[in-house]
């Protein structure tokens, strides 16, 4: 351990930090290429030979060019999975159920004090809820 100084430990840590981060650039390119719709066959071809060829070029120019349109198509990605999300939440908890009514959820409240499952305390605090 003598042998290699505190600096040379710093440095290694530092470019293997960056060479995974190179890799995570990399894939998010090709990720991003391949998910586009808009780019045909012939021009995903042509950016895999150049990002395979020529790596780091390859990288910096893809971001350059198309680097505005990664963002916005990740934005669009993420708004139709939430859309999507939230369709789902709301076909599985029922496109019937609508809000109960104010009268409906005083009956069920009178309902559950009268089982014993809500303290006469609990009841008044729920009810007060339910009419503001």
């Amino acid at each position: 351990m003598d042998d290699y100084p505190l600096l040379n430990i710093f440095l290694t840590t530092m470019w293997i930090f960056l060479w995974i981060l190179w890799f995570m650039l990399l894939f998010r390119v090709f990720g991003d290429l391949f998910r586009d719709d808009t780019v045909g066959g012939w021009g995903k071809a042509g950016w895999c030979v150049l990002l395979i060829l020529l790596p780091f070029l390859g990288v910096f120019v893809y971001l350059i060019a198309r680097g505005k349109g990664m963002g916005m198509r990740e934005m669009t990605r993420a708004k139709e999975a939430e859309a999507e999300f939230r369709t789902y939440v709301r076909d599985a908890a029922g496109a019937e159920a609508k809000p109960a009514s104010a009268a409906e959820e005083l009956a069920r409240l009178a309902e559950l004090k009268r089982d014993g499952s809500i303290t006469e305390e609990e009841y008044q605090r729920a009810k007060a809820l339910v009419l503001s």
